[in-house]
């Protein structure tokens, strides 16, 4: 049976100054590691034999119908801009429309040098690419809007980075590879065309209802706050927020340098290229507020009267943290079992993640705990969270399943780090029932799973991941 993919490319219909033409790198000899049957089922994907599939999400054979591209965008990296940035290691196969009605791109990552290389090899080695696999299917499984893989393919080929590594291709699917920075690069550029009809797309595309530049932007400032509230609630940290890895559809794209916390603290970071800290835990939301800000910069651009278009787009933005917080302490308060408001919630949340990270407490654990009357031993001293604890069970007196409320917004498991790293090291040496389990203990992350307890586990001293990498 020949694979057939339903591809609709409207992206690719737009003009050349968007993208370049190209097709992925064949590669030597390449081997499927993984394919995801429920994603591909929802995109009305017809799997074919094996070797079908791994030579088109190898990139060895262009599947009927595909368009493929390489993007162009531009970005704000650390906060320097880069004035053209564009898919590298990428190329957009094309677009399909699934059975919920949603449109969705399948981008093959690692595929290859493109004319946005910069000097680079257009590959990826296997390690970034499971855990793009592992942490993306996680964050879908725990309920954050997120890019998706479809399928993880090593090449049969040498990447050297540090060494040599493995090579490794992954296919990625998002409802549209549209950030902040593709709007920066033609307003930067002052092609006012190009930009009116990229705001067009996307607002056709993503936010039918938006009405204008100004709607579009309040519509993704709705969808990032949102998306980094659900981050918080979670303990993930992104670890790379430059404007082009923002995403305006609102979901979670380019998992690099990323990592679910252990040990709380509001300054942790894992990022090897994060020095300064910018993309720390608690900065991330000030920073979806920043990335905002350049999205409005550029979509100003195309204002004729850009005196009010500043003054709308300033409102906007300036609205964005009040949303946020709202935003917030929702999904804390459901952390705790609050499903209703009192105006003490706030102070109660701060005050416990206070004490998790002077009495160095897990994150996951304790929250998880809190409806098990066992958070106090995540504690190095558990007598200042009987303290708090004492008032809390008295906010919860006017609560009515205040533990139902809990276990649906604490999971019971998260991509740990060291799980991670253990995953990828075992996958390297060819071992891949790590990934595999992984994956299925992942996939249903507030259930509580006897056989998996080991991955719930926190790290022991030396098995703490002290940095993440990009993987580029």
């Amino acid at each position: 049976m020949t694979l057939k993919i339903p591809f609709d490319n409207s992206y690719a219909r737009l003009p050349d100054a968007f993208f370049a033409r190209q097709s992925p790198i064949p590669v030597r000899a390449p081997r499927m590691i993984a394919f995801n049957d429920d994603l591909a089922k929802l995109l009305r994907i017809s799997p074919g034999d094996v070797e079908d599939m791994t030579e088109a999400f190898a990139g060895n054979s262009i599947p009927e119908g595909a368009e493929p591209i390489a993007q162009l965008y531009s970005g704000h990296q650390f906060g320097q801009y880069n004035p053209q940035l564009g898919d590298g290691r990428a190329v957009l196969l094309g677009e399909t429309v699934g059975t919920d009605g949603v449109r969705r791109d399948i981008q093959l990552k690692g595929s290859g040098p493109t004319p946005f290389s910069r000097r680079g090899d257009g590959r990826a080695w296997l390690g970034p690419v499971l855990r793009e696999y592992v942490v993306s299917e996680a964050m879908h499984a725990l309920g954050v809007s997120t890019t998706r893989a479809l399928a993880a393919v090593e090449t049969g080929e040498t990447v050297f980075r540090e060494g040599p590594m493995p090579g490794a291709v992954l296919t990625r699917v998002a409802s549209s590879h549209l950030r902040v920075g593709t709007f920066q690069v033609f307003a930067a550029r002052g092609q006012m065309d190009s930009l009116k009809r990229l705001t067009d797309y996307a607002i056709a595309r993503h936010y039918p209802k938006a009405e204008g530049p100004m709607g579009l932007l309040r519509s993704v400032r709705d969808a990032q706050a949102s998306l980094i509230a659900k981050w918080m609630s979670v303990g993930f940290i992104h670890g790379v927020m430059n404007t082009d890895n923002c995403s305006i559809a609102g979901e979670t794209i380019d998992y690099g340098p990323c990592a679910f916390m252990d040990t709380y603290h509001p300054n942790t970071v894992y990022s090897s290229i994060d020095r300064m800290g910018r993309y720390a835990y608690s900065n991330q939301p000030d920073i979806a507020v920043w990335n905002l800000a350049q999205l409005a910069t550029s979509l100003i651009q195309q204002m004729d009267d850009k005196e009010a278009a500043v003054e709308e787009a300033t409102e906007i933005v300036h609205a964005m943290p009040d949303l946020l917080q709202q935003n917030w302490l929702s999904r804390f308060r459901a952390k705790i079992g609050l499903a209703s408001a009192d105006e003490g919630d706030q102070e109660l949340i701060t005050d416990l993640l206070k004490l998790m990270a002077e009495g160095q407490a897990d994150f996951t654990n304790t929250f998880r705990a809190l409806g098990g009357c066992k958070a106090r031993d995540q504690f190095l001293a558990p007598e200042a969270f009987d303290n708090w604890e004492a008032g809390w069970r008295m906010r919860l007196e006017r609560e009515a399943a205040p533990l139902d409320v809990m276990t649906a917004a604490n999971p019971a498991f998260i991509p740990r780090n060291h799980r991670v790293e253990q995953m990828i090291q075992a996958a390297v040496q060819g071992d891949y029932a790590p990934f595999d389990r992984l994956n299925a203990v992942l996939a249903r992350p507030y259930e509580d799973q006897g056989d998996a307890e080991d991955l719930r586990r926190p790290p022991a001293e030396n098995e703490v991941v002290h940095a993440t990498f990009c993987g580029t």
